[in-house]
């Protein structure tokens, strides 16, 4: 049998953290005794830097029960730089690993089929949420437009998948291989290949405490999403540079046969209004290069996506 890795990522969930305790461990007891992992897979903690009591937790939970075992980054780096560091400390002991959040929307019981996926052949088995009815409108409409933008823009995206996955040690020894500081794993996964399956699955309610995704976070995760993996934005702004040119010309042209014709040439307000368009066109174009020109500046600084101030483990003293 594979060893199995739970991969869960927490920030400030002391409210949350002893349910999703409780009922990971009945999973992966009935998981041993099922003869579909081996015994020694553990639930993995990622504790965020949280301000809360969820690292005390954590600890008192490794000590009490050897399936559990839990990394403490030094400071707040973030829910995809926290996922990473559990992956790759996940990957020295594991065959296969999940990942999933802690606030249990994530359904323990679609890790049965995906394990099944696993031993059917796939490398990547993504877990989807087979609807939005329990999300509000806006942020239903909001998810799905980020969803097809991101297609558009040309990224490889699942459609409704978050960060709820399976992979095999081969994809995490793959994965380690890329170095994007501006972090986006789910597009950094379909990039990676072999074969892949997906597990449909009914996403819960949070079970306690609040969201760690407020709009203004999401916001600048979509954000790093789009850039990171496309390069359209840039080519709409040749493209709308290149109108503005022809623009400019048939605008020259124009004026040239007025002035042969011998009329006066009027429009004062015309020529301001065009000269503010194409300066703002310009500025928002310089915006947008700068934002690319800024990614690359970060990567080309190549500094740890993380820093580990403890594990607890028990093969590690």
């Amino acid at each position: 049998m594979k060893t199995l890795y739970v991969v869960i990522p927490c920030y400030n969930e002391e409210e949350v953290i002893y349910e999703t305790t409780k009922r990971l461990a009945v999973k992966m007891k009935k998981l041993i005794s099922n003869n579909k992992i081996s015994k020694v897979s553990k639930i993995m903690y990622v504790d965020d830097g949280s301000k809360d009591k969820t690292w005390n937790i954590i600890e008192n939970t490794c000590k009490s029960d050897k399936m559990f075992c839990g990394v403490h980054l030094s400071r707040n780096r973030g829910h995809q730089n926290a996922l990473l560091a559990g992956l790759m400390t996940a990957k020295k002991y594991a065959d296969i690993v999940i990942s999933m959040d802690a606030d249990l929307q994530d359904d323990i019981n679609a890790i049965d089929e995906m394990i099944d996926k696993y031993y059917d052949g796939a490398e990547i088995v993504y877990g989807v949420r087979n609807n939005r009815k329990k999300d509000t409108w806006f942020k239903r409409t909001t998810a799905q437009g980020f969803y097809k933008i991101m297609k558009f823009m040309g990224a490889d995206v699942v459609f409704n998948h978050a960060d709820y996955r399976l992979t095999s040690k081969k994809v995490l020894e793959e994965l380690e291989k890329y170095h994007e500081v501006n972090l986006f794993l789910r597009g950094i996964f379909p990039l990676v290949g072999f074969k892949t399956e997906i597990v449909y699955y009914e996403r819960n309610e949070r079970f306690a405490g609040k969201s760690k995704y407020p709009l203004k976070k999401m916001l600048h995760f979509a954000w790093d999403g789009v850039t990171s993996f496309s390069v359209k934005p840039i080519r709409m702004v040749l493209n709308v540079g290149i109108i503005m040119f022809i623009i400019s010309l048939l605008i020259l042209i124009y004026s040239l046969i007025v002035k042969l014709m011998g009329e006066a040439v009027s429009g004062w307000t015309f020529i301001v209004c065009s000269i503010w368009l194409v300066a703002g066109i310009q500025m928002l174009s310089i915006g947008l290069i700068g934002e690319y020109v800024g990614k690359i500046y970060s990567e080309t600084k190549a500094r740890p996506r993380y820093i580990i101030s403890d594990i607890i483990h028990e093969d590690i003293k």
